[in-house]
């Protein structure tokens, strides 16, 4: 035994991470075993009831859709469940409201075709009354429905150096308010459930200084989310471990994640972090079953609005 040890440690599938430790799997080693050597165990008829059944429960608009599934990701599995939602300007267009609110100011309501909503406040030149602002909303949303966040920003912003836009005052205020309330953030938003679920392993509670890594990571965030925008091509699971990514090196802990979305639409990521030594052939699977589900349901609620509309 103790040749065939040293044989799979030359190879650089197992490696000892400090002189009073056992050998372990090296990075190298677990991606060996997921390729070549792990048996998938099938999601369980119960686990696939009760993410359908949660996700049909799940009431509109689409966060609701993703605070349910991290929630799923992380009780099913016994880990930290991540997603990153799609982003803001790759987002297709359902409808656009603009409210007033005093003054001069308005909120802008966004509601994609997959069913996420995003709130604006913005301060408009002058006061705005209602119904011209009602009158902004449907201009806007008929000549625009179906088309990028991204691409309609574009085209309002050539549209304000056209001649038409200099003697027509709706328009250039709907130019005007709709350049600022389509205006793409800077980065996707990150939601995660379950940190509390490490704490029960072992190795982390006896590494102080991993967990305040681990919880800084998630304070900061852009690190986990590029991680998870890595994880945006294609349409597989994959797996990310250790050195394969400056994040999880620094955590010492593992990424299953796959993308998320509607098809030809703006995509997310979701996916699974937890220890090295996770069980992949249960996660895997959990993780590729959950992606499929929850892109089913932002297609059932967006055809179900569109049904309404």
């Amino acid at each position: 035994i103790r040749n065939v040890m040293a044989d799979l440690e030359e190879a650089g599938l197992l490696e000892q991470p400090h002189s009073s430790a056992g050998r372990v799997p090296s990075r190298a080693g677990y991606h060996l075993y997921i390729r070549s050597l792990m048996e998938t165990q099938e999601v369980s008829e119960s686990e696939r009831q009760r993410i359908d059944g949660d996700l049909r429960a799940a009431p509109a608009p689409a966060e609701r859709l993703i605070g349910t599934s991290a929630q799923l990701l992380s009780e099913l599995s016994g880990q930290i469940g991540v997603l990153v939602t799609p982003a803001f300007g790759e987002t297709v267009l359902e409808a656009v409201d603009f409210v007033p609110l005093s003054g001069r100011r308005v909120l802008c309501v966004v509601v994609s075709e997959s069913g996420f909503v995003e709130n604006k406040l913005l301060e408009s030149e002058e006061e705005i009354g209602r119904d011209e602002l009602v009158r902004i909303s449907n201009y806007l949303t008929e000549n625009f429905r179906g088309k990028t966040l991204r691409a309609i920003r574009e085209r309002l912003l050539a549209m304000m150096r056209e001649e038409r836009a200099q003697v027509d005052r709706l328009l250039a205020r709907a130019i005007s308010l709709a350049s600022q309330g389509l205006e793409p953030r800077g980065e996707r938003d990150l939601v995660f459930e379950g940190t509390a679920q490490l704490l029960g392993h072992r190795e982390l509670l006896l590494d102080v200084d991993r967990v305040r890594r681990l919880l800084d990571a998630f304070a900061e965030r852009q690190h986990l989310v590029a991680l998870l925008n890595q994880c945006l091509d294609g349409n597989g699971v994959r797996v990310v471990i250790g050195e394969d990514s400056e994040v999880t090196s620094d955590l010492g802990l593992s990424l299953v994640a796959r993308p998320f979305g509607v098809e030809g639409g703006a995509r997310g990521s979701l996916g699974i972090l937890g220890p090295s030594r996770m069980p992949y052939e249960r996660i895997i699977p959990l993780v590729d079953y959950l992606g499929e589900s929850l892109s089913r349901a932002l297609l059932e609620s967006a055809s179900r609005r569109g049904e309404r509309g």
